[in-house]
């Protein structure tokens, strides 16, 4: 494998720590240094081949910022590491080339992650896409398109999207939904459901929308 360049960016002596051991099994050679120094990083490496990107505070205007930086310096990946509490809002950068891990994931998991990213080998196995009408989710990159244009969708919004495309002609009561989309016992009540879909129909438009059917007095499907 071609030896490869990645630039550590951690507020946190955690994952600083982590991350450390994670990239020391690696070819990889690695510049760290804090948020407040990741300008002065990629000057310094205009040409590094990713960014493993720590989102602390305002996650997304900084995830935002880092992911311009690298539109504007060069074609580096991006891997983001954000808390659980985050991915409401956490949008997944898709100017570049992205992937993300939560919080407290293992180290293997973020080795794994990083191998993808920095030697992919194939461009992924068709499995790895879906494709309604003139929509199209990669599974891989968790990206999705209508029409070639990247979807604006917080990590949940296309979470619930995602796993009713996987998983058509079924349905789902909202609270099969929480627990196999949310993953946790959601305490702010079922219709957190009814709002993250109405999102996801508003951002898919109308032809599109028409597949996420309500089935009433049990839940949502997905309709090929």
């Amino acid at each position: 494998m071609q030896r490869k360049t990645v630039i550590f960016v951690a507020d946190s002596l955690d994952n600083a720590h982590k991350f450390q051991q994670v990239l020391s099994g690696l070819d990889v050679d690695v510049a760290a240094g804090s948020s407040l120094q990741f300008r002065k990083l990629l000057a310094q490496h205009p040409n590094c081949d990713l960014v493993v990107y720590e989102a602390r505070g305002d996650a997304l205007s900084g995830v935002a910022q880092a992911e311009q930086l690298l539109v504007e310096d060069g074609s580096a990946s991006m891997l983001v590491i954000v808390g659980e509490d985050q991915l409401g809002e956490f949008r997944l950068p898709v100017q570049v080339k992205a992937d993300f891990v939560v919080h407290g994931a293992s180290a293997g998991e973020c080795a794994s992650r990083i191998r993808q990213l920095l030697w992919p080998g194939s461009e992924g196995s068709s499995s790895d896409y879906l494709a309604v009408d003139n929509l199209t989710i990669n599974l891989a990159t968790y990206q999705v398109k209508v029409g070639g244009e990247p979807l604006d969708l917080t990590y949940l919004e296309y979470a619930l999207l995602a796993f009713l495309v996987t998983h058509p002609g079924r349905t789902y009561s909202r609270d099969a939904l929480l627990r196999r989309v949310w993953g946790f016992d959601y305490y702010g009540g079922s219709r957190t459901v009814d709002v993250h879909v109405r999102r996801v129909r508003a951002k898919l438009g109308p032809d599109l929308a028409q597949h996420l059917e309500t089935v009433r007095g049990v839940g949502y499907l997905w309709s090929a």
